[in-house]
């Protein structure tokens, strides 16, 4: 799909990315201010009233304070643009008719959309199935059956209904907060509850809309199954939420619900086994993970699905779990290559594609054109987006970064993970102090994330904060069960500090772990580098090279930069996939 880019002044808004910026420079908006803003930029100066909005932008027989919301979207339009309402630029208020756009708008006349045509995005959130089954054992089947209904549904109609992810949703599991409230958190307009009760093969769901702003009850239906009858059950859903939320759904769009479901009954099971245990994002339930979707793909070698969430299990290993790239690498290759040949139009399988050619080739534009491709094709997979993000960040594209990264905020906007990134791209950036609080808001939520410690930290060392980045490291090491590059950035920041004996025990202590386990060797060289042992610091990043350890993608890191003059170094950096700059 064409991306419509407008510009107006020194902002473009580029209406099939949903984003708004000033000089290359991410403008955060909320979504219906966006909205808005998308509607008066599309009607070019046509005065528009505040019926015609609230049709445009809510639908008809909408029971909520619409006119008060209409005024504080005008409000974070004018704030966002730094309009002012007395002598306006961009938005002008026609008292008691509407309001226009009145800024000479830039649009390629190619990618114009027809104006009479629009409609905001709508978004839905798909809040955890409730386990009814009487057995906590089940509780895989109930949170399984919930992220295959978001994946559904969010691949269904991405460029006209937008899907929260899962790791948002999933914040909401036996909660007791109205819908309404929910709604407003998420920036939804409408909420899908459901229950599951399962009984051998027997299995009843329940489902029902509901619209967020006013809490009505727009549909709900009873599914009564015998396995393998639940494994086309997104199909029905999806067309009747499509129904209710009056989103005509073209036959391709049909499709895309049911595209590649599960076959064997069997393998699906072992299938939500996996990616139950793989969102916890440990090393213990990475190995749960891997073992249920080598099941499932044995059972059925058809299940594209299966060998994608094979790959991103066996990812994280390296990447959190101190294992050596390359004896996990070659295995998550050759389940990318299949999950791609059984479906090559899967969002899910491009971005595990992006996720490999990042950590392990070191090919970042093969890495971005896997990410692109994987949003072209569902541009409500939040981890693409996030996936972008971290390739346009580690290579130096800072303002492109954080506006990817928004994208994925807005479709994960609770998800730890992309609120840490979110805060890793701003210290990339050289925006410490913004890091510093996304990191301290993310860690507010969950203070034993111990990748938010380890993110923290290391903007702590740059800051110079040194003591408060020891402390950050020592939570991230005891959360994450001993990963080495907690110990590491501490070694560093006592080096760096003239601690000298405490950087120097933290060598042995990583040398001496290296004798049982793998450990990253730019973990050591990281610690030589803060000691100013230039010779042993780039030792240690060879072996870094020939193990194609997956924290070489950080090469730009500031702390590098007392070497980065050095040709060794700068060899090393260009083997690493980098331009020497």
């Amino acid at each position: 799909m064409p991306s419509e880019r407008v510009q107006f002044g020194e902002f473009v808004l580029d209406v099939s990315r949903f984003e708004l910026t000033r000089a290359g420079k991410p403008v955060p908006m909320e979504r219906i201010p966006m909205n808005l803003l998308v509607l008066l930029v599309r009607e070019d100066g046509r005065l528009i009233g505040r019926e015609e909005i609230i049709e445009r932008l809510w639908g008809k027989d909408v029971y909520f304070d619409t006119d008060n919301s209409i005024n504080t979207a005008i409000r974070k339009i004018r704030n966002s643009l730094g309009d002012d309402a007395a002598k306006p630029r961009f938005v002008e208020t026609v008292l008691g008719r509407g309001y226009r756009f009145k800024f000479q708008t830039k649009t390629s006349p190619q990618l114009a959309p027809s104006r009479a045509n629009y409609l905001p995005r709508i978004m839905l959130a798909v809040l955890p199935f409730e386990n009814l089954s009487g057995d906590p054992a089940q509780e895989y089947f109930s949170d399984g059956l919930s992220e295959e209904t978001i994946m559904r549904l969010g691949q269904m109609s991405p460029h006209r209904m937008g899907v929260i992810a899962r790791t948002s949703s999933m914040a909401y599991k036996q909660t007791d907060k109205s819908v309404t409230r929910i709604g407003q958190e998420l920036g939804v307009d409408y909420v899908l509850e459901g229950s599951v009760r399962r009984d051998g093969e027997r299995v009843r769901i329940t489902a029902q809309l509901i619209r967020a702003a006013d809490q009505i009850h727009l549909w709900a239906e009873n599914y009564d199954r015998q396995l393998p009858g639940i494994l086309d059950i997104h199909g029905e859903i999806g067309a009747a939420i499509a129904a209710q939320v009056k989103l005509k759904l073209l036959s391709e769009e049909q499709r895309q619900l049911t595209r590649n479901a599960p076959r064997d009954p069997n393998a699906y099971d072992h299938y939500l086994r996996g990616r139950f245990h793989y969102a916890r994002f440990t090393r213990a339930d990475a190995q749960k993970a891997i073992a249920h979707f080598q099941s499932a793909t044995q059972r059925d070698p058809t299940f594209a699905l299966a060998h994608t969430g094979l790959a991103e299990a066996l990812v994280v290993l390296p990447i959190s779990g101190d294992a050596a790239a390359t004896d996990v690498f070659p295995a998550v290759k050759s389940a990318i290559a299949q999950a791609l040949h059984l479906d090559p139009d899967s969002a899910e399988a491009h971005t595990a594609d992006a996720s490999t050619k990042f950590w392990f080739d070191w090919d970042f534009r093969g890495a971005e054109d896997a990410a692109r491709r994987a949003i072209r094709l569902n541009q409500n997979y939040s981890p693409a987006h996030l996936y972008l993000a971290h390739v346009l960040s580690n290579t130096g594209r800072h303002d492109e970064a954080l506006a990817a990264i928004q994208q994925a905020l807005v479709l994960d906007p609770l998800s730890l993970i992309v609120g840490t990134m979110y805060g890793q791209f701003l210290y990339h950036a050289g925006r410490d102090s913004e890091s510093l609080e996304q990191f301290n808001a993310i860690l507010g939520m969950e203070s034993r994330f111990w990748i938010g410690q380890i993110c923290l930290a290391k903007t702590y060392v740059k800051q110079s904060m040194y003591s408060e980045a020891l402390v950050a490291c020592e939570r991230a090491s005891d959360a994450s069960g001993g990963n080495s590059e907690a110990l590491s950035i501490a070694g560093y920041a006592h080096a760096v500090l003239g601690n000298r004996a405490e950087a120097e025990q933290t060598i042995h202590q990583i040398l001496e772990a290296h004798k049982h386990r793998y450990i990253p060797a730019y973990n050591l060289a990281l610690v030589f580098a803060g000691l100013e042992e230039t010779e042993s610091a780039l030792q240690w990043l060879d072996k870094a090279l020939e193990a194609r350890d997956v924290h070489m993608t950080f090469l730009r890191d500031h702390k590098w930069d007392g070497l980065r003059s050095h040709p060794r170094f700068q060899d090393i950096y260009s083997h690493a996939g980098f331009a020497c700059t």
